[in-house]
């Protein structure tokens, strides 16, 4: 390959030597590089070739018009001696560009990043599927909801004490973000009424609280309700019960507690036994070797008959419960905005 140096030339060197030398460096050159530094060298108007044109004038008056000559002929030689190398340096860069770009079909292909179910959603597909096999069907209930249905027909009026024990996020004076998903029971008892009602209605809720370690604005909850003529308080046991057996464990245990909620009569706390040290005791379950599950009962009569059922021929049950705490109970999170932060290192660990 030519190295860039300049070979020395004048009127009384051989022609025909040089003319020589030029062709066989020309022969080496493989790229564009060194193609442009042989044309600087022989062929510019600074190139050797040059030279010898120059020196035509010098030479005896007798040798002058045939040494003209054979200069044009080499000339010409390295003319074209230079565009047939061209057209060849042009398809070898052409060939390594190919060969630098192509693509081994036969590898196999970079492996891609897969996105997942967020474990909430995931929780929220483990429940239905439970209560699905159970016989609840899933019943979707709007997020934006009128304040006659979030609270009024669920036995709190305007002024009810009750009401001050959820902070409202309030759209207008009429309208509110739901507070709980028991906003959808009476959408799902008119739909269905005076027939029975088995269903179950997942979704997030929103209230205007303090950011904690156990407390967000916004939440997930999941309420079951049953309605029928033969329905009692012992079904709501035994439903709790196959649902804890089916989530945590096949051995697990439940307690009901007599409580008070607005929309339910009796009202009672349902608690499991605590899934870390399994009744014994420990911080979690603040020494009781219980853990708190949920609130629960048999519906109001009064939101019955504002569902469209007649509480004399008809009862229901009634249950609520957070699956972000029963995620965190399953999986040992400690802090619930885990899992609204959208951490890739935190959500990928359950993918």
């Amino acid at each position: 390959m030519w190295d860039g140096t300049r070979m020395s030339a004048t009127a009384p060197d051989d022609l025909d030597a040089y003319t020589a030398r030029a062709l066989a460096e020309i022969e080496s050159v493989s790229d564009e590089k060194a193609l442009d530094g042989w044309y600087r060298n022989h062929l510019a108007p600074s190139g050797l070739m040059n030279t010898f044109r120059k020196s035509i004038g010098a030479q005896p008056a007798t040798e002058r018009k045939a040494f003209g000559a054979r200069v044009n002929s080499a000339a010409t030689a390295l003319k074209q001696a230079f565009e047939r190398r061209g057209q060849l340096v042009s398809e070898l860069e052409l060939e390594r560009s190919i060969r630098k770009d192509s693509v081994d079909v036969s590898l196999p292909s970079r492996p891609l990043p897969r996105g997942g179910y967020h474990p909430i959603t995931r929780t929220i597909r483990e429940f239905e599927k439970i209560f699905n096999d159970l016989g609840f069907s899933t019943f979707e209930s709007r997020h934006a909801e009128l304040d006659e249905y979030n609270f009024e027909l669920l036995n709190m009026p305007p002024a009810h004490p009750a009401r001050d024990m959820q902070d409202t996020f309030y759209l207008s004076e009429r309208a509110v973000l739901r507070t709980h998903t028991s906003a959808g029971q009476i959408h799902a008892m008119r739909r269905y009424a005076p027939g029975p009602v088995r269903v179950i209605l997942p979704g997030r809720c929103y209230r205007h609280e303090q950011v904690t370690a156990r407390a967000e604005s916004q939440f997930h909850q999941i309420e079951l309700l049953m309605v029928g003529p033969n329905v009692r308080l012992s079904d709501l046991k035994g439903v709790l019960l196959g649902f804890a057996r089916r989530m945590f464990g096949k051995n697990q245990r439940i307690r009901l507690r007599g409580s008070y909620f607005p929309f339910t009569e009796p009202s009672v706390e349902v608690d499991m036994r605590c899934t870390l040290c399994d009744g014994a005791g420990c911080r979690i379950c603040k020494h009781s070797g219980w853990l708190e599950l949920g609130g629960a009962g048999l519906v109001h009569p009064v939101v019955l008959r504002n569902g469209g059922y007649d509480p004399e021929q008809v009862r229901g049950i009634a249950f609520g419960m957070g699956i972000d705490r029963t995620f965190m109970l399953l999986h040992g999170v400690p802090d619930i905005r885990y899992l609204f932060q959208n951490d890739l290192r935190f959500l990928s660990q359950f993918s």
